[in-house]
């Protein structure tokens, strides 16, 4: 641990972003932690945030102090360490055998200084004031930088995107290119900020493929990714279920796209054994036509709440079904509910180990509700790890359907 300790004395300053600790092993209920600079009382100090479930614990540490607990969490509970700083980034694998592999590289021209207040100001990752082309030829920026009055929500949704993508940097290859999928993805706003943010800022080697079935959406993207020089952005049009495009990918991202749609990608992600999943479902109709509970009549009678519920199972079936398939899944609030009520993100990171997932309580929850969920049916039919095939695509929407 030795290594260790002499990069974390390099890069525990003010000039820290962050560091990312994931990947938890054996018997450790930590989930994740998050460390950044912090100001208090005019000294420097190193809040490490641990994520217990959904619930979040803070400590303040000196740097003596957040040497000691990050080598020790690493040493016992965490495979990987991803740290982030102005001037520079670093990596921090250890393997079963306890062996620590470290890779450096200098940092891209986007990072900005880090706030140390112990309250701080919001950080955004694409900076207001920093004008950015896709931004101001979507209508979200001025030429200037200046955020439009009437499109900060989609400043701070982009933004927030872009704060998932950050968290599972980690889990991503950084020995290769990173093939990335973007699902229904309309007009683009998050394919475009997300190819700036991790080719432009970060200067990863990334390929990005957008994909939805309006011409006219497809053809003003392209024509915008060539205007930018985005070469490894691309724009295609087809449907989620069909596409035949990629043999692997490891970053599947699908927001938005309607109804069983969304199921459809999820379950190709499965497929491609994607690293990463991120989806924003909407317009979960399936489970609103299919629910049924005697104990819960009174309240399924009411219209208005039957569509909630049965989007809100919808959603927690999805993610149960993606545990079972090897995932650590996670769903979060994407953006404040005032600004757009589809705001649950359902995030999922592969598991090197194996399987979780408990089959047993999802029977139970299906056969009390009445309801089997397209990716359940998927799932059965054509079981993850099998190529797909052409002549299999029919099949599965037709036992989809029916």
């Amino acid at each position: 641990m030795e290594e260790l300790k002499v990069l974390l004395e390099k890069y525990l300053n003010q000039e820290l972003l962050h560091m990312i600790l994931s990947g938890s092993r054996g018997a450790a209920d930590i989930a994740r932690i998050r460390i950044r600079p912090v100001e208090l009382k005019k000294e420097l100090r190193f809040q490490a945030e641990l994520l217990r479930g959904t619930k979040a614990f803070h400590e303040n540490l000196t740097k003596k102090e957040a040497v000691i607990r990050i080598s020790e969490w690493m040493r016992d509970s965490f495979r990987q360490l991803q740290i982030e700083s102005r001037f520079g980034t670093a990596s921090v694998l250890v393997s079963k055998k306890g062996k620590i592999t470290i890779k450096e590289k200098t940092q891209g021209a986007c990072v900005k200084a880090p706030e140390l207040a112990h309250n701080k100001k919001k950080r955004y990752l694409l900076e207001e004031g920093r004008p950015v082309d896709f931004l101001v030829d979507l209508g979200v920026m001025t030429a200037d930088g200046k955020v439009v009055h009437a499109r900060y929500d989609k400043f701070r949704q982009i933004n927030r995107f872009l704060e998932f993508i950050e968290d599972v940097l980690p889990d991503l290859p950084d020995d290769r290119e990173i093939v990335i999928l973007d699902f229904g993805c309309g007009k683009s706003y998050l394919t475009f900020a997300m190819y700036y943010y991790l080719r432009v800022c970060r200067g990863l080697d990334i390929r990005i493929t957008g994909l939805d079935l309006k011409e006219d959406v497809i053809s003003h993207c392209s024509a915008l990714a060539r205007k930018y020089g985005y070469e490894k952005l691309e724009f295609l049009k087809g449907d989620i279920a069909g596409y035949e495009g990629e043999e692997r990918a490891d970053m599947v991202v699908t927001l938005h796209a309607c109804d069983t749609a969304t199921d459809y990608a999820l379950y190709k992600a499965v497929n491609w054994n994607a690293k990463v999943i991120l989806s924003v479902p909407c317009c979960q109709h399936e489970l609103n036509r299919q629910i049924e509970c005697g104990q819960l009549a009174p309240v399924l009678k009411y219209g208005l709440l039957k569509e909630r519920i049965a989007a809100l199972v919808t959603d927690g079936l999805r993610a149960e079904l993606l545990e079972q398939q090897g995932y650590d899944t996670q769903i979060l609030e994407f953006i404040d509910m005032e600004h757009t009520p589809k705001n649950i993100l359902i995030r999922a990171v592969k598991r090197p180990e194996g399987k979780r997932g408990d089959s047993e309580a999802y029977a139970v929850c299906t056969e009390t509700l009445h309801v089997q969920p397209t990716l359940e049916r998927l799932l059965k039919k054509h079981p993850a790890g099998i190529p797909l095939c052409p002549e299999n695509i029919d099949k599965l929407r037709k036992g989809a359907a029916g």
